[in-house]
């Protein structure tokens, strides 16, 4: 046995060596770039879907029957439903729109049981949100975004639903401005809004797709350039042509097990730019196969990411790894074409409460630089956001991160509580030392039409070095660890032309058609040496 003196002398030495690990870690972490702040201590709802309208302001929606959340509606507005498990007379709100200006939320009033549903912006700006649980499985409601100070609400259509119930599916905008749903529990099917007359249209690939933890839930969906649609479930890929219904193309399976709900991966797709004709999908993170059954909520999560050329006659998934695991986050299409991977956790799944080790540190995936040098760890928040949590982005360049609720209803003591903060992150372009490059969009045209050449104006307090780039990114619905609808078009663009002392004229040329980008309202950013501006919403139509 060693003496007392040297157990003191080892001890003391452990000890020094924890504190100056500390003070490395803790330092280490303070120098990581962006930046968090605090945008609504209290939204009164924990947003399980999440939307950002063109009158910059977010609809924030969860499930009607959660019983009383924090926010009440307006005096003599109730719900009343018999089969409500909580509260027969409801007279909380369950959806609240935020004004990104004042940073307060109005009260708004949804009817029926939006569970674990989907949406889709239509071209007109209006959020199309489908299906839920109980009475709401085969609904579908419609949300008029309006000013900030306006009245708009949320409307129930009554004559029309869906033909099959849909809880866990998913919603892309397809180059005609109409949108295809795809799956759902026990849907393997996929219909459109405006309804066709063949109705539900059978999905076999969803069916093959399906597992005993139902991992063909919430299946990602990417249009590509060429019209049709990439579908990937559990970890299977195919090429739907949605006009023919039928699959033209299977992908080669991605390595590393299940990635969609309840395994809880996440997916884009990487900007489109050049002459259109590639797509890459990304896809990364996940549970371990059998976490969801167990009910595991130590199993560690998988870090892997794959990443396909989809557009390749012959692809394979180049794979590698994030630097940490992680299940449940978010992965948010930046202005600048990479890629945010925030949210989520490092061990269990999704469900309720069926997941630890919240994962605090968001993640840049950097897809230009190599493979061993893509990630990058960035600065992490305080606030856990596990189940039920959501991220989108902001038209000037920041993440807005609300959500996650792990319990079945609302509860504000356990160790990971319903969360009704709403929080930014905001990217390293945002920092104070890249101000004197951020551009500033003088003028923009409000529509354009496809193909068309128009002229976008911009103001730099520095002079310009090289291209200034102009991007087009959507508004998608942001749940379950997925945005649907999300997309990122690259303008080609003249250089720039000196004005008058710091301001330029960039000659762009519109997307060529709705394949590319479907119509729709999108937010044009200028990118100044991989600063973004302030995005203006413009109109893109056909």
């Amino acid at each position: 046995m060693a003496a007392p003196h040297l157990l003191l002398l080892q001890w003391l030495s452990l000890f020094f060596n924890f504190i100056i690990f500390t003070n490395i870690f803790f330092f280490a972490a303070a120098q990581l770039p962006g930046t968090w702040e605090l945008l609504l201590p209290n939204a009164g709802i924990a947003s399980m879907h999440t939307a950002v309208t063109r009158f910059n302001t977010v609809v924030l929606l969860d499930r009607t029957n959660i019983g009383p959340s924090r926010k009440m509606l307006p005096k003599g507005h109730c719900r009343n439903d018999p089969n409500d498990e909580v509260l027969k007379r409801d007279c909380y709100a369950h959806s609240v729109v935020l004004d990104l200006q004042t940073n307060t939320v109005r009260p708004l009033m949804i009817l029926t049981d939006t569970w674990c549903s989907s949406g889709q912006f239509l071209p007109d700006g209006t959020l199309l949100q489908t299906g839920g649980d109980l009475d709401g499985v085969k609904k579908i409601r419609k949300f008029t975004p309006c000013e900030a100070n306006g009245r708009c609400d949320w409307e129930e259509l009554t004559d029309v639903e869906l033909v099959d119930g849909r809880w866990y599916s998913t919603n892309q905008i397809l180059p005609d401005g109409s949108v295809i749903t795809v799956g759902g529990r026990g849907a393997n099917t996929v219909e459109y809004y405006p309804p066709r007359k063949n109705g539900a249209v059978l999905l076999q690939f969803l069916a093959e797709a399906e597992d005993n933890q139902m991992d063909n839930l919430y299946p990602y969906l990417h249009l590509l350039p060429d019209g049709n649609l990439f579908i990937f479930a559990n970890n299977k890929a195919v090429l739907y042509d949605h006009q023919g219904n039928k699959v033209v193309r299977e992908y080669p399976p991605l390595d590393g097990g299940p990635r969609n709900y309840p395994s809880a991966g996440s997916s884009a797709m990487l900007a489109l730019q050049g002459d259109y004709s590639t797509a890459v999908i990304v896809v990364c993170g996940g549970a371990q196969y059998g976490a969801f059954i167990e009910r595991s909520t130590d199993t560690p999560a998988h870090g892997s990411c794959g990443r396909i050329v989809a557009t390749e006659p012959n692809p394979v998934w180049q794979m590698e790894d994030m630097p940490f695991g992680r299940i449940m986050g978010d992965m948010v299409m930046l202005p600048t074409g990479e890629v945010l991977i925030i949210n989520g956790a490092q061990a269990g799944t999704q469900g309720f409460e069926l997941a630890s080790n919240p994962c605090l540190y968001p993640v840049l995936y950097r897809p230009d630089e190599p493979v061993g040098l893509r990630f990058m760890t960035l600065n992490p928040g305080t606030v856990p956001r596990l189940y039920h949590s959501t991220a989108n982005l902001l038209p000037d360049g920041r993440i807005l991160v609300a959500g996650s609720n792990p319990h079945y209803f609302y509860k504000f003591k356990a160790e990971y509580p319903t969360e009704l903060r709403i929080e930014a992150f905001s990217p390293e372009y945002l920092s104070l030392d890249r101000a004197n490059i951020r551009p500033v969009i003088e003028g923009i045209p409000e529509t354009v039409r496809y193909g068309a050449v128009f002229e976008v104006v911009i103001s730099v307090s520095l002079p310009v070095v090289g291209m200034v780039e102009v991007n087009l990114g959507s508004a998608p619905f942001s749940t379950h660890s997925f945005s649907q609808g999300q997309r990122l078009v690259k303008l080609a663009v003249t250089p720039t032309s000196p004005e008058e002392s710091g301001r330029y004229k960039i000659s762009c040329t519109a997307p060529p058609n709705g394949k590319v980008a479907p119509p729709g309202y999108y937010m044009a950013f200028a990118v100044n040496q991989g600063v973004p501006s302030v995005a203006r919403w413009i109109y893109l139509v056909s």
